[in-house]
């Protein structure tokens, strides 16, 4: 759950990442980030716990970045690698270099280093061919060859979806498979919706000011951020739509558990088991699964209360292999 946030010198994204660590006024480079949850809110109401807890994610602030136009640098490139999720940083206020610009040089970057990594694993397998041919592994050399073609055409690894999924291509760490978001960094003054050209206005791209997001985690009246708000025609701080899209892109949803101890949000990947789900509680809970008691958010979000769930028959009990939902509101029964 960690994500890297890069980008070339004078983006602006140090500012950015300065508003992403919002609580948090001692930040060196490494801020852990509460995932904004406003499902919480009525169990809160109902439960009047003694204690409410989010998920989180972290982010890192990769230092430095060369210059625009020449290229990333192989420090930089180093530092994102072991991250699953990237965040680039473009520069949209300047006027010294168009943003699609170093869009194209961040995953030009990308694409040739892990060029790199195959046509080194590659000469690595004729060499084992060579010496031993029992060492080298067809169906390995095979898939390389599929990525080197779709990068020697340029095209980033995260388009294709089927390589993502292959066991044997996991240990690579290809930067250019890993999901990226890129924030387009406006000036303060511009109009958040209409910041990006249409061809760009998708879910990997994101407009805001950096300053302007920093200077509103600094405010101490709630309703003063609201009013800045709404004065730009906004419902939320563009943070919170970064950190809410890197939870998706990191593969992740959430499950809750309420009572009057705690009301709290978990983070488990997307496909995940109800007995995998218990284990993101307590390994022991895992091992003595023995049904879950299930409440889909919707259901509970039409009734608001248990009783009245229980009443309408969709409180349900679930078995181990129930694919568990975004949004489930979930109590676990076992025996250890």
């Amino acid at each position: 759950m960690k994500t890297a946030l890069f980008g070339f010198a004078g983006t602006g994204k140090t500012e950015l990442f300065r508003a992403l660590a919002e609580p948090d006024k001692n930040i060196t480079d490494q801020a852990i980030v509460k995932v904004p949850e406003p499902r919480l809110t009525p169990l809160v109401e109902l439960f009047h716990p003694q204690k409410v807890t989010y998920t989180e994610i972290e982010y890192l602030d990769i230092p430095g970045g060369e210059e625009k136009k020449q290229g990333l640098g192989q420090r930089v490139v180093n530092a994102i690698r072991p991250y699953e999720c990237l965040l680039a940083v473009l520069d949209a206020f300047s006027g010294l270099s168009s943003p699609e610009e170093q869009q194209r040089e961040i995953e030009t970057d990308l694409v040739i280093n892990d060029l790199s990594v195959v046509e080194k694993r590659l000469e690595r397998l004729q060499n084992d061919k060579k010496k031993a041919k029992n060492l080298a592994n067809p169906r390995e050399e095979s898939l390389l060859h599929e990525i080197k073609e779709e990068l020697d055409q340029g095209y980033p690894l995260r388009k294709k979806e089927k390589l993502q999924v292959i066991p044997e291509l996991k240990g690579f760490g290809f930067l250019s498979a890993k999901p990226i978001i890129y924030v387009w960094n406006t000036p303060e003054d511009g109009i958040y919706s209409q910041s990006l050209p249409e061809n760009n206005q998708t879910e990997g791209h994101i407009a805001l000011s950096a300053k302007f997001e920093r200077e509103l985690t600094e405010l101490d009246n709630p309703e003063d951020v609201g009013t800045f708000l709404n004065d730009l025609g906004l419902v939320q701080p563009a943070r919170e739509t970064i950190i809410t899209k890197t939870y998706d892109l990191l593969g992740l949803i959430t499950f809750l558990t309420a009572g009057e101890k705690e009301v709290r949000a978990w983070a488990i990947p997307k496909g995940n088991t109800a007995q995998e789900a218990a284990g993101a509680i307590h390994s022991d809970i895992q091992k003595g699964f023995i049904r879950a008691e299930v409440l889909s958010w919707n259901d509970f979000d039409n009734c608001r209360s248990f009783k009245k769930a229980k009443e309408k028959g969709v409180l349900r009990l679930e078995g181990k292999d129930y694919i568990v939902q975004d949004g489930d509101i979930i109590t676990f029964r076992f025996n250890v």
